[in-house]
């Protein structure tokens, strides 16, 4: 599953998680820009102030082998009826059998077993989201049937069997991960129980029905106006990865390696479904060449929903999508669109094998779903289009992770969790992008086929099973002979990422590097953490030598290469650490004479800017980095310059040098955008374009240069009236740097826009997102209002809001509005979805005050579904203060170096 949240600015550590797949937007005066895609986050956790939560697993004692479901939806009056047999296996006689339902009402309940049936009687726990069925004569051990009639809501929080709208009209759909499915159908809702399903709808004759097997049988009635869709019986699966899909859904059908393959979406957005099939297309037979185990599934339907708090959903052979992740028009659509796109259908296929073929045996090792689908999407995506440098997006996310890695309030990639509020907070970059940056370390370690091989491995040994960590590393292990079980071990279990602080010199004809490793904090103060060490493979260079890997497992250690020359040491950025060199060694690194691929400087400027975040090393050091890269012909590498930046801009440097700091930025960027062209040749190839978007927003917002401003205004005024007249991947940077000092006039241009665009949702929301980036009070009143309003997707509304509070220019008028409006909110929202975006877009706030503001609400407001989100934000405030309360000082004699 990736997390729904579209693209947030990142709070003060320089990157917070909003999804894993979202399109990067360009920086603008006091918004910085958040260094991750999907994959959607979600930020998620338990509040530190409250008591430790009550475990709510199932006893062992029963097992569920099959569920036969029908399911009746009523989408006038927002209801469903269900009806559902379950067999089951009870290890011991019981007069009891407890399994999860929620917001559901029993009608009859009976137990058959050994010849006979019982009634049972049903007593619920709506804390516990659990059922107890009772019945007067012990069940015995063995084989059982349950069978249940309830009913239940068509629910308007995107949890379970739940009601979404668009076009005038009503859907029924689902989305049961982490623990919904209880929502939907009495289950054993626990990833180890994992049963095969048969299931039927009834719905009305206007609509269609999708789930996970290939439909066998559409049939009349039984009531006048309705027909019954029955599907084939699903291989074993977990009751999380359960898809019910109803409403007016149209399809373009395909297929690879004879598995039909459908994309499907609301009748007005057919259009948009060709390049989503193409990529699918091309993925899954990719993947089945690759994993060395055919798609299980049978076939493969890929939805998109109108309202989907998730980003995507792994469901088995039913994916669903939120849409604007799906659904793309490749003539009109920007770089950042379709490799987002393309990369989403990816994680979500590759789930197929990692999540629902193998599944964790319980949601502390999520990571073996959701860090394996990140490291595998990338693969796909290098073979059909080696243009997109999958190797440097790899470099962003670890990036990302190991942003909050540095925080004291992250955790372990394995993380105990036993309620649906504990649960649901794993799914961050530690799951996700630190678990694809440790797969790509021991991967570049052990060498591509040696580790392909110790994939197809486990896949075949645990396929329809479940497994846990020490099952794959064990496994790997054994087919690559390489320590990858101790490698894993030190960094599934250890909270926190290594820095390694590398000190060279030449000995003879030899450079000898000495490494020592230890856990790094990226703020100093509050004492140091207690020593650790971790199990690594370090890759190193030395000049334009080949990378040499050696392990390392002890506090201290020495590494040698022929030679004397400036060492890089951590090559390709693959490996899963912070590098401090010292700072005469840097000098070096940037101007040439070790030669540094995209990645390579994507890795260096991410670690001298943790260096100064931690203050190990002066803001200085980064800036003559980020100089030294300035003419970077690498899109990323200037996106990766401009995010921290504009950071430096916003809360380092002091009022009074800030229109030198302005004046720095336009010297020494606005020529590569000169040389560029403004607007440019809209011929002109993505990579391009992609840089010209991001020096735009660097000159133009960042620099403040109001040439170049007033040329934006103009270049937007031109695509409000005709489309055609940008490239796709410049339309968002346009309409954002003339939205920073557009007036009102503009923005009704913009909400006109959004009314009409709904059957696009690329271009929708290039519109609703840049109406967070006018300045005007009123108008940001305005944009709050909306945000809050019926008339806006639930989906949209933590997004909008924390786009405004991540915005310095509208931060403290969000903010309280924010909290003058949080029974609202929750209300609209629920505790999964919006909230935790909302939460974490305050750690762009930036004082001591405003963190204890922020301490204040949330003591009196608890949220027990984001409490680490609260505390990393609070975190994130505190090490901005007094970053800027250490590093100002320092801005006015750098800059008077650097302008002479």
């Amino acid at each position: 599953m990736l997390d729904g949240g579209n693209p947030v600015p990142p709070g003060p550590s320089g990157g917070t998680y909003a999804t894993r797949h979202t399109v990067r937007p360009t920086p603008i005066p006091s918004v910085i820009v958040i260094d991750m895609t999907r994959l959607l986050g979600v930020l998620l956790c338990l509040l530190a102030t409250a008591a430790p939560a009550a475990a709510q697993r199932l006893p062992d004692t029963v097992v569920p082998d099959h569920y036969s479901l029908w399911f009746g939806p009523d989408l006038r009056t927002a209801t469903f009826k269900g009806r559902e047999t379950i067999r089951v296996r009870l290890t011991k006689p019981s007069a009891t059998i407890a399994l999860h339902a929620a917001e559901i009402t029993f009608g009859v309940v009976t137990v058959t077993a050994g010849g006979r049936t019982q009634t049972a009687r049903v007593t619920t726990d709506a804390a516990a989201e659990t059922a107890t069925l009772r019945v007067d004569a012990a069940v015995p051990a063995g084989p059982a049937t349950i069978d249940i009639t309830y009913t239940g809501l068509l629910n308007d929080k995107l949890r379970g069997f739940y009601l979404s709208q668009a076009n005038g009209r009503r859907y029924a759909v689902s989305q049961m991960e982490a623990t919904d499915a209880r929502r939907a159908f009495p289950s054993f809702d626990e990833p180890a129980y994992k049963a095969t399903f048969d299931v039927s709808l009834t719905v009305d004759t206007g609509d269609t029905a999708i789930s996970n097997g290939r439909q066998v049988s559409d049939v009349p009635g039984p009531d006048p106006g309705t027909h019954t869709v029955t599907f084939a019986t699903t291989p074993k699966m977990s009751t999380y990865l359960v898809a019910m899909l109803v409403g007016d859904f149209v399809c373009r059908s395909g297929g690879a390696d004879g598995i039909p393959i459908r994309i499907c979406a609301t009748p007005d957005k057919q259009g948009l479904t060709a390049y989503a099939l193409e990529a699918a297309e091309q993925q899954l037979v990719f993947f089945n060449a690759y994993f060395g185990v055919k798609y299980p599934f049978g076939k493969l339907d890929i939805v998109g929903i109108p309202d989907f708090s998730a980003g995507a959903m792994e469901n088995a052979g039913a994916i669903t999508f939120r849409e604007r992740m799906l659904l793309v028009d490749p003539a009109r659509s920007s770089l950042d669109v379709r490799r987002n796109v393309a990369s989403v259908i990816a994680h979500e296929i590759a789930h197929q094998w990692f999540g629902d073929l193998v599944t964790m045996k319980w949601w502390d090792d999520i990571w073996l779903n959701e860090g394996f689908a990140t490291w595998a999407a990338n693969k796909p995506l290098a073979a059909w289009k080696p243009e997109w440098r999958m190797d440097v997006h790899a470099a962003d996310e670890t990036q990302a992770a190991l942003g909050l890695d540095a925080l004291r309030s992250t955790r372990a990639i394995r993380t105990r969790v036993e309620t649906p509020e504990q649960i649901n907070q794993v799914f961050d970059p530690i799951a996700y992008e630190k678990t694809a940056g440790v797969l790509n370390m021991i991967e570049a370690y052990v060498g591509p086929d040696a580790f392909r091989r110790g994939i197809t491995a486990y896949l075949k040994r645990y396929a329809f099973g479940n497994a846990a960590g020490e099952d794959f590393w064990t496994v790997m292990a054994k087919e690559t002979a390489k320590p990858v079980d101790r490698i894993m071990r030190s960094y599934v279990d250890q909270v926190g990422a290594p820095v390694l602080s590398a000190r060279t010199r030449c000995e003879g004809a030899t450079t000898e590097i000495t490494v020592t490793q230890a856990r790094f904090v990226g703020a100093p103060g509050s004492g140091e953490p207690a020593p650790q060490t971790w199990t690594l493979p370090v890759c190193y260079k030395a000049g334009a030598g080949k990378p040499q890997c050696q392990i390392l497992d002890r506090p201290r250690q020495t590494l040698r290469a022929p030679g004397c020359a400036a060492t890089f040491v951590n090559a390709g950025s693959l490996g899963y650490y912070f590098t401090e060199y010292d700072p005469a060694a840097i000098k070096p690194l940037v101007s040439g004479s070790t030669p540094l691929s995209a990645a390579e400087r994507i890795g260096l400027l991410g670690d001298e800017w943790r260096m100064v975040r931690a203050g190990r090393h002066p803001l200085g050091a980064y800036l003559d980095v980020a100089a030294a890269f300035a003419r970077d012909d690498t899109p990323e590498v200037t996106a990766a310059i401009a995010g921290r930046l504009g950071y430096i801009a916003e809360y380092v440097v002091p009022p009074a040098d800030q229109a030198r700091f302005q004046a720095w930025v336009r010297s020494t960027f606005g020529p590569a955008l000169a040389a560029l062209g403004l607007p440019g040749d809209i011929r002109d190839a993505d990579d391009r374009v992609k840089r010209r978007a991001t020096l735009l927003g660097l000159v133009g917002g960042l620099g403040g240069d109001t040439a170049v401003q007033a040329r934006a205004r103009e270049l937007a005024r031109g695509y409000l009236a005709n489309p055609a007249s940008l490239p796709g991947t410049l339309v968002t940077t346009v309409l954002q740097i003339a939205a920073v000092s557009g007036d009102k006039d503009l923005y009704e241009q913009y909400v006109a826009k959004t009314a009409t665009l709904a059957a696009d949702p690329e271009e929708f929301y290039r519109f609703q997102n840049q109406l967070t980036a006018f300045r005007d009070p009123a108008l940001v009143a305005r944009t709050l209002e909306m945000a809050v309003s019926d008339d806006t997707r639930s989906q949209d509304t933590g997004t909008l809001i924390a786009r405004l509070i991540a915005s310095g220019g509208s931060r403290a008028a969000a903010w309280a509005f924010t909290k003058a409006n949080w029974g609202r909110l929750t209300q609209k929202l629920g505790t999964f979805q919006g909230i935790p975006t909302i939460i974490s877009s305050l750690g762009s706030m930036c004082s001591t005050a405003e963190a204890a503001d922020v301490t204040q609400f949330f003591n009196q407001n608890p949220v027990m579904s984001s409490e680490r989100t609260v505390r990393q934000s609070i975190e994130q405030i505190q090490n901005c203060a007094d970053l800027a309360a250490r590093q100002a000082a320092a801005v006015g004699p750098w800059l008077n170096a650097a302008t002479h």
